[in-house]
């Protein structure tokens, strides 16, 4: 039975993931923003475990994760938590610009560190959920890229430091999928949102877990899921 901490489990592909994993019986400790929400989902996951600290505070979550008790053996880590706010440079405020780098990048980057001592002495896996807009970025989509391309150097650069301590990276690019980001998205964008146009939860979190199950001495680096016909 593995170990997987889960950022964004409370929706959209976060929530087909640690379905999936729960469903096999693997060990789950899900990350929640407050108390409540970790509430929800030790009801929404029976079992699960929680953790408490805000990704939109990663200069907390060192003091937020000293006052708990994490696993001592972790197997993945996986950062699907994630926030979205459209606009042109000329619009984007400093505000939604730190915002944005604080949830996307910062805090996935800074709990990292935080678990890689159980990630290293396990030979853990560390999956960072990405976006199309980790690799383009189109008009609009300024911050959002900006944070996810900035995910990307962390996720190549944390490949190589760790490399020798056995521990496995992959990002996974996913493009449109129906989930309720999407449908926000959607609203920012003025377009009408139809579930039925884009890839399920389900089937990018079916490339997660490809990456964690492939043998040992194996590893998928980047991994790019698009909607097909």
């Amino acid at each position: 039975m593995a170990t997987h901490v889960i950022t964004g489990a409370g929706s959209g592909i976060g929530t087909a993931v640690a379905e999936r994993l729960a469903a096999r019986g693997d060990e789950l400790w899900l990350w929640a923003r407050d108390v409540g929400r970790a509430k929800a989902l030790q009801e929404r996951f029976p079992g699960a475990r929680t953790l408490v600290g805000d990704l939109a505070e990663p200069g907390r979550l060192s003091w937020a994760l000293g006052h708990q008790a994490p696993p001592e053996r972790i197997d993945s880590l996986l950062h699907i938590a994630g926030v979205v706010d459209l606009g042109t440079v000329g619009e984007l405020t400093p505000r939604i610009w730190q915002a944005t780098l604080a949830a996307n990048l910062m805090a996935p980057a800074e709990l990292t560190r935080l678990l890689l001592p159980q990630l290293r002495q396990s030979g853990g896996h560390v999956v960072f959920v990405n976006s199309g807009a980790g690799l383009n970025a189109n008009p609009q989509w300024a911050a959002y890229a900006a944070s996810k391309h900035g995910l990307k150097a962390l996720a190549d650069a944390l490949r190589g430091e760790e490399r020798d301590n056995g521990v496995r990276v992959t990002s996974i690019y996913p493009g449109r999928t129906a989930t309720p980001m999407q449908e926000k998205v959607h609203r920012q964008e003025g377009k009408a949102y139809d579930a039925g146009r884009w890839m399920t939860a389900d089937s990018v979190a079916t490339t997660v877990l490809t990456a964690l199950d492939l043998p040992r001495g194996t590893e998928i680096t980047d991994l790019s899921v698009r909607p097909g016909p």
